[in-house]
């Protein structure tokens, strides 16, 4: 299961990285956000090392250009009230287009589920089949920076806003195991983020990141939870793509340290919080 995150979800990588070295593969996947991109992304391939590595080169090559694209006529109308983003989904789509090597998400190697929020009631959407791309973009349409994705008759923006970690559907999907990847929060930073759309997915993070705690408590007697550590203290901002590599290295180290001392037999610890002060590897 993996988390949204924004471009913190570099740190998917390293974790993907860890478990594929121990020959730790799912069955299915489930993700949102930036989670149902990388889910996507290794869902199109076969389940192995060099599939994580090759996203991690994916990762390494990304510019906010690439995603947060400027662009004054965008950002001037939303500004004005005449649309409802400021950022084009142009080259986000683009970039799905490169990395997601199937059209219908029924034709991934295997199931993939994809979290999307309703934007006009709020319903959370598992979407399981239909148009891979649009589907991926919907789960990742941050409200209010990317324009909401047409998906039969609704409109769907990012599936953060309704279900950051979907445990609960991997839960229902009959899941024993589940392994949570997180993407952290950006603690530890010297200076609040600049401008609307750093703070917004700054902030952001700490909410969601609240929520996948409480509920981990709910759920877990329901199944075996192995929660990889992200790397804290974590001072890269959410909209920030120049440190992919970093964030990458120091993922994999924290992930392989925790998962060659974790028990097979035993139910992994809940970690009380998934940010703290101090850590092995700070970024």
């Amino acid at each position: 299961m993996l988390t949204g995150g924004g471009s913190l979800g570099a740190i998917h990588v390293g974790m993907l990285e860890a478990l594929y070295e121990r020959e730790i593969t799912p069955d299915l996947i489930v993700g949102t956000s930036v989670g149902a991109i990388n889910g996507a992304y290794i869902a199109s391939r076969p389940q192995t090392k060099q599939t994580a590595e090759g996203l991690g080169d994916v990762w390494r090559g990304l510019r906010r250009a690439n995603v947060f694209p400027v662009d004054f006529v965008a950002g001037l109308m939303g500004f004005t009230g005449r649309t409802e983003h400021f950022v084009p989904s142009r080259a986000l789509r683009r970039l799905l287009r490169s990395q997601i090597e199937f059209s219908d998400l029924t034709a991934a190697s295997i199931p993939l589920y994809i979290v999307a929020t309703d934007a006009r009631t709020g319903e959370e959407l598992l979407l399981d089949r239909g148009n891979a791309v649009e589907a991926i973009l919907a789960s990742a349409a941050i409200p209010g920076v990317f324009p909401p994705v047409s998906w039969n008759g609704r409109m769907l923006i990012d599936g953060g806003v309704s279900n950051y970690a979907p445990i609960s559907h991997a839960l229902d999907l009959g899941a024993d195991t589940i392994y949570v990847l997180t993407s952290g929060t950006a603690c530890g930073l010297a200076e609040l983020p600049r401008g609307a759309i750093p703070m917004y997915l700054h902030s952001s993070s700490f909410v969601v990141t609240s929520r996948l705690m409480v509920e981990l408590k709910h759920v877990q007697d329901r199944a075996k939870f192995v929660v990889l550590p992200p790397p804290c203290p974590l001072r890269v901002a959410p909209h920030d793509f120049s440190q992919a590599a970093t964030l990458i290295s120091a993922s994999y180290q924290n992930a392989a340290g925790f998962l060659d001392g974790l028990d097979p037999v035993a139910v992994a610890p809940l970690p009380l919080h998934l940010t703290r002060t101090g850590g092995p590897h700070p970024v």
